[in-house]
């Protein structure tokens, strides 16, 4: 994957927050000149925090989307349809924080399953786990953020799945990795 540039990333944040903006205010976003790259079929992550706390995070693990409109999408989702937290409001807009997390094509981890925790690299991987009909993911700074060590971020995804914490040593248990090139806004 092409890493987005410092001002591709600012345009990022910028495009995210225009639209959940309009969304929930009203504010019509303004028309912007893109490059190339927002045309491309990428995954992104949009997630809101208030105070140091989430607020609402969605995204598109797969890129079946171009990057703007994923973009797009995932803030309004972000914003409105994160179903664990209400609707954000109009009247929270100003102590809220952006961040747009733009990820690499997720890959099976193909290492037996006792050797999963040595192959995940904290810090640089997001994880996806799938199985028993069920999944969860969770962003590579997830796990910085909380101090977590790979078997930790593990455990902490199978329980975003709503499964077993330890369900990752499971041979029909698939784990996938991915990278996440992340821009933040202090301030939406």
């Amino acid at each position: 994957m092409e890493l987005l540039t410092e001002e591709e990333g600012r345009l990022a944040t910028t495009l995210a927050r225009e639209s959940l903006v309009h969304a929930v205010a009203g504010k019509k976003p303004a028309d912007h000149e893109l490059p190339p790259v927002f045309s491309e079929k990428r995954g992104v992550f949009v997630t809101l925090t208030k105070r140091k706390n989430l607020r609402g995070c969605i995204g598109f693990p797969y890129p079946h989307l171009p990057l703007a409109d994923a973009i797009r999408q995932a803030a309004v989702a972000a914003a409105l349809e994160d179903p664990r937290f209400p609707q954000v409001q109009a009247h929270e807009l100003d102590t809220m924080e952006l961040e747009v997390t733009v990820l690499t094509v997720p890959q099976p981890l193909t290492v037996p399953q006792a050797e999963r925790p040595a192959a995940i690299v904290v810090g640089k991987h997001g994880l996806i786990v799938k199985g028993m009909g069920s999944g969860g993911l969770l962003l590579p700074q997830v796990a910085t953020e909380w101090g977590w060590d790979a078997k930790t971020f593990l455990d902490h995804t199978c329980q975003k799945a709503g499964l077993p914490s330890d369900c990752w040593k499971r041979k029909d248990v698939e784990v996938l990795t991915f990278e996440g090139q992340i821009f933040h806004l202090d301030r939406i």
